[in-house]
């Protein structure tokens, strides 16, 4: 993201102002699409793994948010599941990312582009279990 600038919330009332910051953004949209199902895992970048690997979690992990003139737009970037419909798992991660958005803050996205980066067998998963055990 090239600006890292605050959205700045218009509010009718004279208490102050609410300003959202787009870490915020990226953590609602990254728990938004991961909640839907056919959705593996979100796809982040090598110090996000190994942040994960100590210990914590990170919801924005594979969101990028860009903050324009235009709009605001959303990028995802997630392995879905394999045996699913892509273009129907899609369109739910893209409506249930602009559902929380519009709820939680308020905010009309201009766009909430999915970006498959790769398929997971579930009987891969299930491996990576059984070696964790051992």
């Amino acid at each position: 993201m090239s600006e890292r600038n605050l959205l700045e919330m218009e509010n009718n009332n004279s208490l102050g102002k609410v300003e959202i910051a787009p870490e915020v953004i990226e953590v609602i949209a990254g728990i938004a699409a991961s909640e839907v199902e056919g959705v593996m895992s979100m796809r982040g970048n090598f110090a996000a793994g190994v942040v994960e690997r100590l210990g914590k979690k990170n919801h924005g992990k594979g969101v990028k948010v860009d903050l324009s003139e235009e709009g605001i737009k959303v990028d995802v970037f997630c392995v879905m599941q394999f045996g699913i419909s892509i273009p129907t798992v899609a369109q739910k991660v893209q409506d249930n990312i602009r559902q929380a958005l519009l709820n939680m803050t308020a905010l009309e996205i201009t766009e909430v582009n999915i970006h498959v980066v790769g398929v997971q067998f579930e009987a891969q998963k299930n491996e990576v279990e059984v070696e964790q055990e051992i």
